[in-house]
């Protein structure tokens, strides 16, 4: 399983289980927790409040037909209060009921029976999704400058800065931990730049369009013996 585990997800998530079938629930938590998932479970909507009231959830893997409150309802409830990816599970997989679903505020929709495989495939790539969406909305700030990570948009007072593709990887790889120093050696291999000298040369370029003085540096500050970091607001 472990393997398996390897090939279908790069990172973990924690996953809530909502399903009143015991068997079931018994089941995915086994299969995802041997791939590698956190998982918790909830037998009803209601049970799945209380314990989504302590934990944030990466996604929710939710039964429509529970009985109460339904798949349906339960997935629209959260979609008003929260943007957790969903992903509904049931026997009905009539095309008016996937749309319904959707309509709902469901981010997927697998119909029973499924393969486990099939399962993990789809919990990663909604969690691809949430990540890749939430780095893209992510944004730093420091002085009268403001830098788009997922965009690799860097605006000084408003104004839009052209950077070289180079740039905006140096810049990227130091807002993703603002506050910590990386070494030049990292910045290298994550910039893909052939040689710590030119991150050097990278690091001079950016405080001329970052800093207010670049001899005299605020926000792009060296750290001896190790590197580089940018301290964010």
């Amino acid at each position: 399983m472990a393997d398996a585990a390897q090939e279908i997800h790069e990172d973990t998530g924690h996953i809530l289980i909502v399903d009143d079938d015991d068997r079931i629930r018994s089941l995915l938590k086994k299969y995802l927790s041997e791939n590698g998932y956190r998982t918790s479970v909830a037998k009803s909507a209601d049970e799945a409040r209380r314990v989504m009231a302590g934990v944030d959830f990466d996604v929710l893997v939710v039964d429509v037909m529970m009985p109460g409150e339904s798949g349906f309802d339960f997935t629209k409830a959260v979609r008003s209060v929260s943007n957790v990816p969903i992903l509904l599970l049931t026997a009905r997989g009539l095309p008016e009921d996937r749309i319904e679903g959707l309509e709902r505020g469901a981010d997927d929709y697998l119909s029973k029976p499924f393969e486990p495989r099939e399962l993990l495939l789809r919990i990663n790539a909604l969690l691809r999704r949430a990540r890749s969406a939430g780095l893209n909305k992510q944004e730093l700030t420091f002085g009268g400058c403001s830098f788009a990570i997922g965009r690799g948009e860097l605006r000084k007072g408003g104004e839009l800065v052209k950077l070289t593709a180079g740039e905006t990887s140096l810049l990227k790889a130091l807002a993703k931990k603002p506050g910590e120093a990386i070494s030049r050696q990292a910045l290298a291999l994550q910039t893909d730049t052939a040689m710590e000298r030119s991150v050097d040369v990278q690091v001079t370029r950016l405080r001329k369009k970052i800093e207010e003085d670049p001899r005299a540096p605020i926000y792009l500050q060296t750290v001896r013996g190790i590197g580089y970091v940018l301290m964010a607001d």
